[in-house]
């Protein structure tokens, strides 16, 4: 089993681009990150992982502060969690807003916009990836705050670049579709991303991306995902694997920083967490479909995990849910 596919699908991936540019040397936009973007999304609920991908010239991205990565033409930048950076190309005093300066502009959907000193010419699209903050908390781990992945390198990722710029055109043109066209394109180039910087990893890092490169591992999980709700014990899970239990452990612990049996558990809460926020099945069905004969013990685990009761857990959800449309309706209104 693709352990990255089933959880990349598990945290309800989608993707957008929301900033087709046409900069000239010098330019800098100092980027709020998710923070900007959060407030005219339908639901606040979800972690937002930034991206900007190069589709001609060069460019420099940054956090405050932080050592410049030199990006060109098939690179693309993610930010996983979506925290304020710079980007630019050439000498500029004073960054300005991406916000305040083009709030309007990304409202009008992928419409060209030109920017900049006159020089040198980088042409980018900005998106952003929406993913569910729980279920994807296990996946952040260990991934850098900010990082590089060139998409030049092969056929397959020059395909990609060329369907971005073809399907960027065509929704700048607001032809029927094309938006959800750029949508599913942005998690191809999204997932691609993750497939290629996986390949780079350097041995020595942990993490749960890290983690996939070792065939134990990533088998070990494999299982974990493809059955949630069997009564797994450490050692029918390395009976599995072919493993002894003590190696079996050292692997979870050393990537990871927890026990097969915690992940398995944390994985547990964080669906059905996900099936109380998003479907009517009742406490008890969810319970057995994450394990669990017993609904008191299920309650039980439940309020270790997230301090709460399932059934106030549901309610809460659902509250959040309705006060965040009425604040993007505010937001939208006033944009």
């Amino acid at each position: 089993m693709d352990v990255l596919s089933d959880v990349l699908s598990a945290v309800r991936l989608q993707g957008a681009l929301f900033f087709n540019a046409e900069f000239t040397a010098p330019w800098c936009l100092s980027s709020s990150g998710a923070e900007g973007i959060a407030p005219y999304l339908p639901s606040k609920d979800v972690h937002l992982i930034m991206f900007h991908f190069l589709t001609e010239g060069r460019a420099y991205a940054s956090l405050p502060g932080g050592e410049r990565l030199q990006l060109e033409a098939g690179d693309i930048v993610i930010l996983p969690h979506g925290e304020r950076h710079l980007i630019g190309n050439g000498f500029s005093k004073n960054p300005i807003d991406s916000m305040k300066t083009f709030a309007k502009n990304v409202a009008e959907g992928l419409k060209i916009v030109r920017f900049g000193g006159g020089g040198e010419v980088t042409r980018f699209v900005c998106g952003y990836m929406a993913c569910d903050p729980q279920l994807c908390e296990m996946m952040m781990l260990g991934l850098p705050r900010i990082f590089k992945v060139s998409l030049a390198t092969d056929e397959s990722g020059r395909w990609i670049e060329n369907s971005i710029r073809f399907s960027v055109g065509e929704s700048a043109g607001t032809s029927a579709g094309s938006s959800l066209v750029v949508g599913k394109l942005s998690e191809v180039l999204f997932v691609e991303t993750l497939r290629r910087y996986i390949a780079t990893i350097p041995a020595e890092q942990t993490g749960w991306f890290a983690g996939l490169r070792d065939p134990i591992l990533a088998k070990a999980l494999a299982e974990l995902h493809r059955q949630p709700a069997r009564d797994w014990t450490v050692e029918s899970l390395s009976k599995q694997v072919g493993l002894s239990r003590t190696r079996l452990v050292e692997r979870f612990r050393h990537y990871l920083k927890t026990s097969p049996i915690a992940y398995l558990t944390s994985w547990r809460m964080k669906l059905s967490a996900e099936a109380l926020r998003t479907t009517q099945k009742t406490v008890a069905e969810i319970a057995y479909e994450a394990g669990y004969l017993s609904e008191a013990a299920f309650n039980r685990a439940f309020k270790r995990a997230f301090n709460t009761p399932p059934a106030q857990f549901r309610i809460l959800a659902k509250s959040d849910k309705n006060t965040n449309k009425k604040t993007v309706r505010r937001k939208r209104a006033t944009a």
